[in-house]
């Protein structure tokens, strides 16, 4: 075996998941796809440098057949039916899944991806929690006695795994003495322990696939489910995909995907914040015109969203597709019951709006917003299980409605800069401590809440955007100072000086080069991974 295993610290469960047969299926997964993956990454930079250059993208001419095609994805199977509320969250730590599970709702996304900091504990934690969730023996207890069990009074949620991206790697595990793919890995160790148990339950294996940008990617997780399918004897199509639509080529390639994986495909879900950070990106350097007003006023009524969830409900329900609904940001606070009551109402709001355009069900971050969820869902579904019958014919979407980003309203303003910086280093620094969510003024951010407010940066500096409220340009000087302040204002915040020094200085390190570095890093999570143990 040519795997090998750099780990810098014991985790509990490591023998269970990281057994020679595990390793040695790691390693053949890497053996057939990990070339493939590394063209296709390739092939990402030079489609993303056209589009730059030209500010455009548009329907692909070479797949119009597909497109025009009178074809359906396969057959749904039981337990994936009824998806009208998906919470989700990282399946590490235990006490974290165990509320997930027990939480009502009825998928449980468990995120090993943008909700989960990738250390070595949680990469094996959340597959130990994993294989003990597939067989109802996951338990935690807490160090003050508090005991966590599976409810058994329920039908808990049908559990999809969110593998990390094609981009990440995992540097604690080597082949050839070059670092693994992460996404081979979570899925490989997935699979391998979970996928026979889940299949003879009817409960799997499902997956949510992240960060997919075009139909080739997809075309190469197919050939991935298929080979581990062969290799564990499962019937061909066991596993079903639901893919995040969150990288503005996608949202381009929408029949294409679906088509690519139709013996695996579940759904398409619409990724509304890694949308929104892979709008920035990819025309970062395409004029003011692709410049959004600040984070906050980029709402789901934007016409250029709205065109974009549209098209995804209208393409998923023509191919017989679930078409899942993104999560809204705001996080109820039970401290404070005048922001909490105004939480709901907003979440309210956004999943009401969902479910009458015609999604099946969506997103929801926290427990106490299952219910909320729920009811806005049942409202339009009545006892049906989801509504794919519902065809948008009305719908009709063109590339300049995709891309219509000057159409948007709202300002940029010198708070909405100093709100970016701000978020982008607290982020990042709860990122670099082992955690890969966190609730920042009653908004849930992630890792791509956080790529979203360090591009809106970079890009406003290149631009030279002029603030409404102050007048001031937004250059690096003005970025250095504001920067400077607000690391200062999260240094009055964190009681800590320690953790402050361990993980909030190294953070504002990390988001000062991003955001004023002329080369642009693609992920944020790159750099950062590095410092992690």
């Amino acid at each position: 075996m040519t795997i090998t295993t750099t780990e810098p610290y014991s985790v509990p469960g490591r023998d269970q998941i990281l057994t020679d047969e595990a390793l040695a299926f790691v390693e053949e997964l890497h053996r057939r796809f990990a070339g493939t993956r590394d063209e296709l990454l390739e092939a990402r930079r030079a489609a993303q440098q056209r589009a730059a250059e030209t500010g455009r993208l548009d329907f692909l001419p070479e797949t119009q057949e597909i497109r025009d095609g009178d074809w359906k994805v396969a057959e749904h199977p039981a337990s994936l039916q009824d998806r009208r509320v998906e919470i989700t969250g990282p399946p590490a730590p235990a006490k974290m899944a165990i509320n997930a599970l027990n939480s009502g709702a009825k998928v449980w996304l468990a995120c090993l991806e943008d909700a989960s900091s990738p250390t070595w504990f949680n990469v094996i934690d959340a597959q130990k929690n994993l294989y003990e969730a597939a067989r109802g023996t996951l338990q935690f207890t807490s160090p003050e006695g508090k005991e966590y069990r599976l409810r058994d009074d329920v039908d808990l949620p049908t559990v999809v795994v969110r593998p990390r991206g094609w981009h990440l790697p995992e540097k604690h595990l080597e082949i050839d003495g070059a670092p693994a793919v992460g996404a081979l890995v979570d899925f490989g160790l997935h699979f391998f322990h979970n996928a026979t148990l889940l299949h003879e339950k009817g409960l799997g294996p499902f997956y949510y696939l992240p960060k997919i940008e075009h139909h080739p990617e997809a075309k190469l997780w197919d050939d991935i489910f298929t080979f581990s399918e062969e290799r564990l004897g499962l019937p061909h199509g066991t596993v079903r995909a639901t893919v995040l639509i969150e990288t503005i080529p996608a949202g381009f390639q929408m029949d294409e995907i679906l088509y690519a994986l139709r013996d695996h495909a579940s759904g398409l879900n619409a990724g509304r914040w890694d949308y929104l950070f892979s709008l920035i990106k990819y025309f970062r350097a395409s004029g003011s015109e692709f410049v959004l007003p600040d984070r906050a006023e980029v709402g789901m009524t934007q016409p250029f969203m709205r065109a974009y969830t549209e098209l995804l409900v209208k393409t998923c329900h023509r191919r017989g597709a679930f078409a899942m609904g993104g999560m809204a940001a705001f996080i109820p606070n039970r401290r404070e019951p005048e922001v909490t009551e105004k939480a709901i109402g907003k979440v309210r709001d956004d999943k009401s709006r969902e479910a009458g355009d015609g999604f099946d069900g969506s997103w929801v971050a926290h427990p106490d917003l299952v219910d909320i969820c729920r009811e806005e869902f049942d409202a339009v579904l009545g006892d049906r299980p989801n509504q794919i019958d519902r065809q948008r014919d009305d719908v009709d979407v063109s590339a300049e409605d995709l891309l219509a980003v000057g159409k948007a309203e709202g300002d940029v303003t010198e708070g909405g800069v100093r709100m970016n910086l701000y978020v982008a280093v607290y982020y990042t620094a709860i990122w670099l401590s082992g955690n890969g969510a966190v609730a920042i003024h009653n908004l849930m951010e992630d890792a791509a809440t956080a790529e979203i407010s360090r591009s809106q940066v970079w890009q406003q500096i290149r631009n030279r955007t002029v603030t409404a409220d102050t007048g001031a340009t937004v250059d690096a000087d003005l970025v250095e100072r504001l920067l400077g302040e607000e690391v200062e204002r999260l240094r009055g915040e964190i009681a800590d000086a320690e953790t402050f020094s361990r993980y909030f200085e190294p953070a504002a390190d990390i988001v000062r080069r991003l955001v004023l570095d002329t080369d642009y890093e693609d992920f944020l999570t790159q750099p950062a991974y590095e410092l992690l143990d």
